[in-house]
């Protein structure tokens, strides 16, 4: 009967003393990220039949749990790794928010400053202070062009080291989770089956960390070991094997954009990006192809089409030599405009301010006629040409002649409508009015024309003209553009990255809630199972008076 007692009453103190150990552990590891805490298991020991019935024998601990749960674990990898995604995506964007809508930095002030310049030179046309400003203000708007367009690149730079970085990091996960998974099958097929909880611990943190970087989805196999597969299905850990990624040129033509491949067996698969969704590397990705790209390609689109549209116009005028204008800007390196535009003068006398044709009426013209000023429409070499309309009215129907004084007839036999714009040889003008019958007007070279200001303000009517994107959008409109769609995206990214955030804190709430360690309930069960341990010794002490009076008997 003492034995039977004994024997009890050390069941219960070697349960006391695994609970006791658990709690310490639990307690011990409060603060550890990944730790879940764990619940010594106690079941009866198999009872002895009797005569009068069963005998218990006491206690056994049958395991040591993990308080776990699946479920809120998958839902808290969701999370996290969309979180990690819009996070990532958010503070790249943030960057060109920044750079573009600043209102000292960004390239709308050099802008306005620029055209303010040329609106000034066309109240100025003869001063070389106002020209020279033109040029000072044009070389500080490239200058700006090339600073926002190299701030653009080191960003996609930027995105490069981060890509680069995070495949070596998501390879080092997987190595490690690849070992744990041999660790844990041997360890717990050494232990009877029993569960490594700690390891089990180490990989779970483990695979929530790859989920920060990009999506993961685990499946558990009958032996314990965990495969994992991220993005849309790549197999990343198959058992104790480990796959490794790289991060290579997108195609041999474009080895400044990175992107992620599979080593197999030497031989590299690139794994196309919309495969590769989730955490932060999605982030990027997401980041580059729906974002920097289109912003980097409007930017040049932007700086090319400015260049092209003005110095289209300035090849029209006419500068103080006489001489007809050259490129303003001049791009030499179309795909990426924005770092190659430059100002193509440094000589304030070869900005064509004026227009190279003047027009006049005949002294001895009766009608009311009157001509325009007159533009040029397209780069003509004008010298030693005179131009002569003659009007001839017969039978009430009016029509005109057009005569190049130097080479002779251009054009017969036009009939007449006042105001109608008229055009030949690259020259337009309008004649308004009732002409009368050989009336005669001149168009010829604007010899001496240095305070001619027409080009001047042609070319300062280009701030607001829409000549870009097909002829819908101005400069500034353009720009304007793209500093909207990015703020918009920003805001977007920003709201939703909060709210996913806050997804992420409750999911984690709720694991925390049933796996995380309460010092409070560990204290009560510490004083629990001490009580429990000293009932036990109790018995084990009664049990041994109990043999020591039968021995004295």
């Amino acid at each position: 009967m003492a034995n039977s007692i004994m024997s009890v009453g050390v069941s219960g103190l070697q349960a006391a003393q695994v609970a006791l150990l658990t709690t310490s552990h639990n307690i011990s590891n409060a603060t550890t990220p990944g730790y879940n805490r764990q619940q010594a298991i106690q079941s009866t020991n198999t009872p002895l039949a009797h005569g009068n019935g069963f005998i218990g024998r006491g206690v056994q601990v049958s395991t040591v749990q993990r308080i776990y749960s699946q479920y809120l674990v998958n839902q808290s990898l969701q999370a996290q790794t969309q979180s990690s995604q819009l996070d990532s995506h958010y503070n790249e964007i943030k960057q060109i928010d920044n750079l573009l809508a600043d209102t000292t930095s960004g390239l709308t002030p050099v802008l306005h400053n620029f055209f303010n310049a040329v609106q000034d030179m066309a109240s100025n046309p003869t001063s070389i202070p106002s020209r020279q400003a033109v040029l000072s203000n044009a070389e500080a708007l490239v200058s700006r062009f090339q600073q926002m367009d190299q701030r653009l690149s080191e960003m996609r730079e930027g995105v490069n080291s981060q890509i680069t970085s995070s495949v070596a990091e998501i390879n080092s996960l997987a190595q490690q989770i690849a070992g744990l998974n041999t660790n844990i099958q041997a360890v717990e097929a050494s232990a009877n089956g029993q569960p490594a909880n700690d390891l089990l611990d180490q990989r779970d943190a483990l695979i929530r960390n790859l989920s920060q970087l990009t999506n993961v989805d685990v499946v558990r196999q009958n032996n314990g070991h965990y495969n994992v597969f991220i993005g849309n299905g790549q197999s990343l850990v198959v058992g104790s094997s480990a796959m490794t990624l790289k991060a290579v040129a997108a195609s041999p033509g474009d080895p400044q954009r990175l992107t992620v491949a599979m080593d197999l067996n030497g031989s590299e698969v690139s794994l196309p990006e919309r495969q590769l969704q989730g955490g932060s590397l999605g982030g990027l990705l997401a980041f580059r192809s729906e974002t920097l790209d289109s912003v980097q390609a409007g930017f040049n689109e932007l700086a090319r089409g400015f260049a092209q549209s003005f110095s289209e116009q300035h090849r029209l005028g006419q500068d103080l030599q006489g001489e007809m204008g050259g490129d303003f800007f001049e791009v030499t390196d179309p795909s990426h405009a924005a770092g190659s535009i430059r100002v193509a003068i440094s000589d304030p006398t070869e900005i064509a301010a004026a227009v190279p044709i003047r027009t006049e009426g005949d002294v001895g013209n009766t009608g009311s006629a009157k001509i325009s000023a007159g533009s040029v429409t397209a780069p003509a070499n004008l010298t030693g040409h005179k131009y002569e309309i003659v009007f001839d009215i017969a039978g009430g129907i009016t029509t005109y002649d057009i005569t190049d004084l130097t080479i002779g007839p251009v054009s017969a036999g036009n009939a007449f409508t006042s105001g109608q714009s008229i055009s030949f040889d690259g020259l337009q003008f309008e004649i308004t009015g009732n002409p009368a019958d050989g009336d005669k007007f001149v168009i010829s070279p604007n010899t001496s024309g240095v305070a001619d200001n027409r080009n001047a303000l042609l070319l300062a009517e280009l701030q607001t003209k829409n000549t870009l994107q097909g002829g819908t959008a101005s400069y500034q409109s353009a720009y304007a553009s793209l500093v909207s769609q990015v703020g918009n995206k920003t805001r977007e990214l920003e709201v939703t990255s909060k709210a996913q955030e806050s997804m992420l804190n409750q999911t984690d709430q709720a694991l925390q809630s049933l796996s995380g360690v309460n010092l409070e309930e560990e204290a009560a069960n510490l004083l629990r199972y001490q009580q429990m341990f000293q009932a036990s010794s109790k018995v084990i002490e009664i049990g041994n008076s109990l043999f020591d009076s039968l021995l004295r008997i």
